[in-house]
């Protein structure tokens, strides 16, 4: 439970399932963009902590907007009210794209994983290794979104007057995780800080083509 599947579930109940597939579609086409900078340019991101940091402050402010629009729409007392973040013309595409965009979490969430499976020998650096690797991650994503989805719009169609109540659920949900993303910030925990603890030695090194990692097999 994330603030990006929780907005693909809010778009998909008070818009439609359609816009809330574009949004999870934006999203995870930035999220496979991420995993592969953390395999092959963790070096260079390691340099623009500044950048990351005001992505980090702009990740806050827009979680805390989130929560208030929710809240603000649950007072209304009204099963059509909205959102009045996302109430606007903006493409569902990009708006998942960009709210991806500037949660840099993701770079070394992933990057810890693809550390674990280069130290077990389960991936290496290959480029096609690495391709069917971004891919998955994307389906995943994409699945893990669905759940939301498809979730959400059912158990609004089965409960009475729910969708008022949600949206208190879903507010108290944005709440928590912005009070969480200041505690970071604050605390040194974020996801600048844990990219700069990175050892050089555990970054993988240049993919290559599977004939010459064949080669270097033998």
């Amino acid at each position: 439970m994330g603030t990006l599947n929780i907005t693909a579930m809010q778009i998909g109940i008070q818009e439609s399932i359609s816009h809330a597939l574009m949004f999870a579609t934006g999203s995870l086409l930035v999220e496979m963009i991420y995993v592969r900078i953390s395999l092959v340019a963790i070096s260079w991101v390691r340099k623009q902590e500044r950048v990351m940091k005001i992505m980090e402050w702009l990740t806050f402010l827009i979680i805390t907007a989130l929560a208030v629009g929710s809240f603000i729409a649950a007072s209304k007392g009204d099963e059509s009210a909205k959102n009045v973040m996302l109430h606007n013309n903006m493409n569902r595409l990009v708006l998942g794209m960009l709210m991806c965009a500037i949660n840099p979490v993701q770079i070394p969430f992933w990057f810890g994983w693809s550390t674990v499976l280069f130290s077990k020998n389960i991936l290496h650096p290959v480029k096609s290794q690495y391709n069917l690797y971004i891919l998955g991650i994307g389906l995943g994503t994409l699945m893990g979104n669905c759940i939301f989805i498809f979730g959400g719009k059912w158990l609004v169609e089965r409960i009475h007057n729910s969708e008022a109540y949600l949206n208190w659920v879903i507010g108290g949900i944005f709440t928590i995780s912005a009070l969480i993303q200041l505690y970071k910030i604050l605390t040194h925990k974020d996801a600048v800080d844990k990219i700069q603890q990175i050892d050089e030695k555990d970054i993988p090194p240049e993919p290559v083509d599977d004939e010459e990692e064949e080669d270097h097999r033998r």
